[in-house]
């Protein structure tokens, strides 16, 4: 039969996960041969609307595509038992954990069904019925949402954002928000989550208000030295790696005035590298000074007539002084520069 769009009630829409990619190639194969496959639908007597049990995807397309009508099926069974039979036919299809987790919670809240009847009605055990509970329940609605919406990969929300949300719901949410503006992968997702576990509250407070930045540092320290990216010549590039470099430099700093015990071994290295960082950053400083200068008329970066004295770090050390005296050397040399203008 054909159903008019008012006639439909979508009520069901939110259990099932969209995928832009597979929506757009039935979009598609619809425009160019038509609906091949009719929608299921239940009720409909007594002038109700036809509740949508199976063909969602096909409802969008057809909409979208400016159709009058939508070929459909009905089932002559109550919308839960239609909802099970459904699941049941596509027992084979890759359904993620939070798609069953939604179908259950709608079959338990809105119909009724206890966890030992869904347990025998899906041949599962009760504590599987309860694990896919639980992650519905755990899992903010605004990240439910944007898995539903296809903005948000369903297998990363269950394995990083479930127990990120049990852990800190309010870094849960601040981090989806922060990731609005890009779908991210269960990859990129899973390294967000690891810099999280293992970072201090700074850090921790970088991931979720700014997670595109870790990313992009984290693909620094991982990239080897000299690779560059293709665009590493643009612009936005450029001073991408400047927000990067300005970033870095400030969480060292704050893990620095915390005073990580370090044993003699590990100080040494640790300045071994700290002199090894001014060194290329002021290679770059140099390298802006010439190419930079005239950016701005009277910019201090202009003023290259004096010659500016850089603070004191010896190349090598086999017995490195106290971090704090290095500070206080660094310092002197900063009044000594200033004396200097």
């Amino acid at each position: 039969m054909d159903l008019e769009f008012h006639q439909l009630d979508l009520r069901y829409e939110p259990l099932r996960v969209r995928h832009p990619a597979r929506e757009r190639r039935l979009l598609a194969s619809i425009a160019a041969v038509g609906q091949q496959m009719p929608i299921v639908v239940v009720g409909g007597n007594g002038g109700a609307r036809h509740v949508v049990v199976d063909g969602y995807k096909r409802v969008r397309c057809l909409r979208q595509l400016h159709r009058d009508t939508v070929g459909a099926v009905a089932w002559e069974m109550s919308e839960a038992e239609a909802l099970i039979f459904r699941q049941l036919l596509h027992s084979e299809a890759a359904d993620t954990a939070l798609e069953q987790g939604w179908l259950l919670q709608t079959l338990h809240e809105d119909h009724a069904f206890s966890m030992e009847q869904l347990a025998r009605r899906f041949d599962r055990s009760v504590s599987w019925v309860s694990r896919r509970l639980s992650l519905v329940r755990d899992l903010p609605p605004l990240v439910q949402q944007r898995v539903q919406e296809g903005g948000l990969v369903a297998h990363a929300a269950m394995k990083y954002l479930v127990p990120l949300a049990r852990a800190n719901k309010p870094d849960c949410l601040r981090l989806v928000e922060a990731m609005a503006s890009r779908t991210l992968s269960t990859r990129q997702i899973g390294r967000l989550y690891q810099t999280y576990l293992s970072g201090t509250a700074p850090v921790r407070a970088l991931v979720v208000t700014d997670p595109f930045l870790v990313l992009r540092m984290d693909e620094e320290a991982q990239r080897p030295s000299g690779d560059l990216p293709p665009a590493a010549n643009s612009t936005e590039a450029f001073i991408s790696d400047l927000h990067v470099i300005a970033a870095v430099a400030r969480r060292a700093t704050r893990r620095l005035r915390r005073g990580p015990s370090l044993l003699p071994p590990d100080r040494q290295r640790a300045w071994q590298v700290c002199c090894q960082a001014r060194s290329d950053v002021e290679t770059l400083h140099r390298q802006c000074v010439e190419e930079l200068s005239d950016a701005r008329p009277g910019d201090s970066l202009g003023d290259s007539g004096t010659a500016q004295p850089q603070p004191w770090c010896p190349r090598d050390r086999s017995h490195p002084a106290d971090l704090e005296r290095s500070r206080t050397e660094s310092a002197l040399g900063e009044q000594r520069a200033g004396a200097a203008h």
